[in-house]
């Protein structure tokens, strides 16, 4: 039996991994402005402050001039890839071809990684300035410590508060992404038990959807500060990624390797926290 797949097996895997990556990929990817293909190692985010209108008080006087802040951030591009291999008597000894469950297997690896550098973005350090060299934390302000307990519904009303309190347009999406643990303890929450306080039937449902406009996104890949859980709740332009190179799938003979077939998963992306007003984390604890 040939070791070599065919052109039009290559092509059927190649277009079903990517309907598939298209499915059941990252997460989180459509949680933030998605800038598409992005040309060479690093990408900027410019963007404009508010400004201040002047009241007129005499007649005939000089147009006044504003200066509009301008500034920017910038995010590097990483690179993320996943291969393996397949050999001829692989596909004899076994009674399924498992190209195909490979390359779902890489897709499914390069989404972990997408969610990774976004979440890493999310509450990391931004770099800012004309050619990014400002090291950017996440103040203060936009943090929510965690007074011993887990994610309840003061914190979240907080977090809400937070971000209106920036006059974040409230027609921009918002999310809270959180693990296993923190949906446990909103389950536990009468208030989200209750239809009165909430539009859908969590309890019946066992998961938590929709609250204080928030939409939950279960993730177990938040980080944590060592102790406590790191959830975060940000609005859709919070946080920008571009894409360097949408993911690529190769799957072909290896003829350095007695031409087993190889099946190589790769992309490239970039991401950071555009405006640290829209994004609130919140420090809970998980037992």
């Amino acid at each position: 039996m040939s070791t070599e797949v065919s052109v039009a097996h290559v092509e059927a895997y190649r277009d079903n991994v990517i309907m598939l990556a298209q499915q059941k990929g990252s997460r989180l990817m459509g949680t933030v402005r998605n800038d598409g293909d992005i040309i060479g190692r690093t990408c900027y985010y410019d963007r404009i402050g508010a400004t201040s209108a002047s009241q007129v008080t005499t007649r005939h006087a000089d147009t006044p001039l504003t200066d509009t802040p301008h500034s920017r951030r910038r995010a590097e591009m990483t690179d993320w890839d996943w291969a393996d291999l397949i050999d001829s008597v692989d596909r004899i000894r076994t009674i399924y071809d498992p190209t195909n469950r490979y390359a779902v297997n890489g897709a499914w690896a390069i989404g972990r990684a997408v969610d990774d550098v976004i979440i890493d973005a999310a509450s990391g350090n931004s770099y800012e300035g004309q050619s990014g060299g400002t090291v950017t934390a996440l103040p203060a302000a936009q943090k929510i410590a965690h007074n011993s307990t887990g994610l309840d519904l003061d914190k979240l009303l907080e977090a809400k508060e937070i971000i209106d309190a920036s006059d974040v347009d409230p027609e921009i999406p918002r999310f809270c992404l959180v693990t296993a643990a923190q949906i446990t303890n909103l389950l536990n929450v009468t208030e989200i038990q209750s239809a009165d306080y909430n539009t859908i039937k969590a309890l019946a449902s066992g998961q938590v959807d929709t609250f204080l406009g928030f939409n939950f996104i279960r993730t177990q890949r938040l980080d944590t500060d060592g102790t406590n859980r790191l959830v975060l709740c940000y609005t859709q332009a919070a946080i920008g990624l571009g894409m360097g190179q949408e993911l690529m799938v190769d799957i072909g003979p290896r003829r350095d390797k007695r031409n087993a077939t190889q099946v190589y998963v790769c992309a490239s992306l970039a991401a950071t926290r555009i405006e640290d007003e829209q994004l609130v984390e919140i420090a809970c604890v998980e037992s």
